[in-house]
């Protein structure tokens, strides 16, 4: 079964070069400019926080919200977009500095929970069936200062409350085990797919695999990916790269590994990925030495190279690795996988 591929990104991934160290390089671009780049790049799906596609939203009512999504739908239309998901960015607020479901504030954990009800309003009136929780703070920096299993609890209700408020969206949740925090609840894709078994609706709870984030935790990516793929959990996936266990730089698809990306388009392909409307996602950032009028080189080539190892995986002869596989003889089998990506 091969896969249908088509590809999003998040406005977020034309930036203006701020990296943990260092302050922006370039200039901004306007939100209504970056959608225009989208279709001339080959992009046909947006990702949004929810403060991408309405700003400023916690000084709005709720009807000054729905409006300005209803809005941003009118302008997705025009430009022949797609709204692929929408992220309550909770790590942000100052709500959330002890995280937002797992907070020891009640305050702040309604808070949290009142913005994910929010985020849930905003997918429906641009078109998004999916949310994607990021549970960034959801962790501690003292290990003591939180019990895990209050800690876990609290997250399932959040999960069945967005559920049980919107019952036609779907819950994916990216899972990070090296950020922000020092010690991360749910920080791997198996606890991703766990947390869904603590609602009424695990149907409706998947999960989102970035690249980078697997490799940061000396992890494999296609493997993880597999693993969910073998769940029927893998809704949408962040493709990056990433330059070994440093931060998290999020480079170009492929630049760091091609074999390594290879292997996840090809588990990706070889299980129809896509085939129930899953999109490829590029969660790529610009290098901060590029210029401003070749800023965009990162989306494009992510896109490439994708479609380059497309190529080469469905140019392998099947039956081929299959006898290589059934005799044992893996170094020719290596040799077979490399030979034709070095052609």
């Amino acid at each position: 079964m091969q896969g249908t591929f088509r590809f999003s990104f998040g406005p977020w991934n034309i930036h203006e070069g701020a990296d943990p160290f260092g302050p922006e390089v370039r200039k901004s671009i306007p939100f209504n400019e970056k959608l225009e780049y989208y279709k001339k790049l080959g992009f046909d799906g947006v990702q949004f926080h929810d403060d991408d596609a309405v700003p400023d939203l916690n000084n709005k009512t709720h009807e000054q919200i729905i409006k300005e999504a209803t809005e941003l739908k009118k302008v997705l239309d025009d430009h022949g977009l797609v709204a692929e998901f929408v992220a309550p960015r909770l790590w942000m607020d100052p709500h959330t500095i002890d995280g937002g479901f797992t907070s020891n504030c009640p305050k702040c954990r309604e808070y949290a929970l009142n913005r994910l009800k929010t985020t849930a309003d905003i997918a429906s009136a641009i078109g998004a069936k999916n949310i994607v929780l990021w549970l960034a703070r959801e962790g501690t920096y003292i290990r003591e200062s939180k019990d895990p299993v209050t800690a876990t609890e609290r997250i399932g209700e959040a999960l069945q409350m967005v559920l049980d408020y919107n019952k036609d969206i779907r819950v994916m949740i990216e899972s990070k085990p090296n950020e922000p925090v020092d010690h991360a609840f749910i920080p791997t894709i198996g606890h991703a797919i766990a947390m869904g078994l603590m609602t009424n609706a695990p149907d409706r709870v998947g999960c989102l695999i970035e690249s980078a984030h697997a490799i940061l935790a000396n992890l494999c990516p296609s493997e993880e990916m597999g693993f969910a793929l073998a769940h029927k959990k893998l809704w949408s996936v962040h493709l990056n790269d990433q330059n070994g266990l440093k931060f998290d730089q999020d480079q170009t698809f492929g630049m760091v590994d091609p074999r390594r990306a290879l292997n996840q388009v090809r588990v990706l392909d070889k299980h129809g990925y896509g085939n129930n409307g899953e999109w490829i996602g590029l969660d790529v950032k610009v290098l901060r030495t590029q210029k401003d009028d070749v800023c965009l080189k990162h989306l494009e080539y992510s896109r490439k190279i994708f479609l380059r190892l497309l190529e080469i995986s469905r140019s392998f002869d099947d039956a081929k690795i299959e006898e290589l596989i059934g005799t044992r003889d893996y170094e020719e089998l290596n040799w077979y996988i490399l030979d034709a990506m070095l052609k």
